[in-house]
């Protein structure tokens, strides 16, 4: 009886972790409401990297190149493609003044690392706000570069901009690959508005040239194949110098991965990331994902031996009307309210999901970035 009594006293002391997330976390995204700035036509470089993409640049590009916005240059970098990517690249620039191509080949030094690519592309470069995105991202509006580069100020130098993921009728996993995609931007985009931004998602993001120079770029993390955006914005950004922007217009749109074999390589290179975040980050981040855990675990047990149900229960609603409140205003901000019916199911998945990730990674390491 000892034991289960220790085991409830746990299982109180992780809803109440949960809740304090819950509240006073991811509360601040979920109830903070996005300022209107003001018009500041500032001059953008949108640059996009590109390995093997020729078919995606043909049904994507347009949406960038479209853009209601007085100044502003694309700069596109193949990345040394196999493909005929460049050739699509050239058509392109050869119909539109403002794009500029760089042709990266690869080094002995730099093999396939795409941070080695966006460097050069950044020098090349004519404009101090770089706006990045992906071959395979559409901007959702013809104010995309405005809704994002309306943020920068004298103090704000790197914005941070939501990127979702197209929805397909019927099927269960891009549902699971849009909540976690959902899950992340609350998790960042709240994080970063009680001042200790800690990641950013590249196919939706904006920072100064001088910002990228002055701290020295990638050279920290040059050999980490992975974690040109979330690496980046967790070394350089802090309270002051960091801005979001969730508007509906400067939403961009992936398309999505179709199996969960592809998904799951893709998830596996973008968790290996995160232990070169910060302490401070990886405690917290840690914390979150364990309390996840521990929960669900410790609920089920206490469920099944009925031992102490009746408060269980109560804790496990209290949690979950919180977590609903979140959720639903969270999702409405980010257009994904179609997730919410299956919000228990999706979470559970998720962290299953998330815990094999942890342990293939711990047995082997992702060696690619595409």
């Amino acid at each position: 009886m000892l034991l289960l009594d220790f085991v409830l006293y746990t299982f109180i002391a992780v809803v109440f972790i949960q809740v304090i997330f819950y509240v006073f976390f991811f509360g601040r995204f979920a109830l903070f409401e996005q300022e209107k700035k003001s018009r500041k036509n500032n001059e953008v470089s949108v640059i996009i990297c590109a390995k093997n993409e020729a078919e995606n640049l043909q049904n994507f590009l347009p949406s960038a190149i479209d853009q209601n916005y007085p100044s502003f240059e694309i700069i596109l970098i193949n990345d040394a493609s196999n493909d005929n990517t460049l050739e699509v690249m050239e058509q392109f620039a050869n119909q539109h003044e403002n794009i500029k191509i760089v042709n990266v080949k690869n080094t002995e030094a730099f093999w396939g690392n795409k941070k080695y690519a966006l460097t050069l592309g950044i020098k090349a470069s004519k404009n101090e706000i770089l706006l990045f995105t992906d071959a395979d991202c559409k901007p959702l509006s013809k104010y995309w570069i405005r809704n994002m580069s309306d943020h920068f100020s004298k103090k704000k130098h790197i914005v941070l901009g939501y990127s979702g993921y197209s929805k397909i009728k019927n099927s269960l996993l891009n549902k699971l690959i849009r909540f976690e995609t959902l899950v992340t931007a609350i998790h960042y985009f709240s994080f970063a508005k009680l001042g200790i931004p800690y990641m950013g998602v590249g196919r939706n993001l904006a920072y100064t040239k001088t910002t990228f120079f002055k701290t020295n770029g990638f050279v920290d993390h040059m050999k980490v194949l992975s974690g040109d955006d979330d690496l980046f914005v967790n070394k350089v950004a802090n309270k002051k110098n960091t801005a979001i922007c969730f508007s509906k217009n400067s939403f961009v749109e992936s398309a999505p991965k179709t199996t969960f074999k592809n998904w799951f390589k893709q998830k596996r290179r973008h968790v290996s990331t995160s232990k070169y975040y910060k302490l401070k980050h990886k405690i917290l981040l840690a914390l979150i994902y364990s309390s996840q855990l521990l929960f669900w675990a410790l609920a089920i047990a206490l469920v099944v031996i009925k031992h102490q149900w009746q408060v269980v229960l109560a804790l496990f609603l209290l949690r979950a009307i919180i977590q609903h409140i979140v959720f639903k205003k969270s999702s409405k901000k980010l257009n994904e309210t179609d997730l919410l019916a299956l919000l228990p199911l999706l979470e559970v998945f998720l962290i299953i999901i998330q815990l094999t990730i942890f342990i293939n990674n711990l047995i082997s390491k992702p060696n690619y970035w595409k």
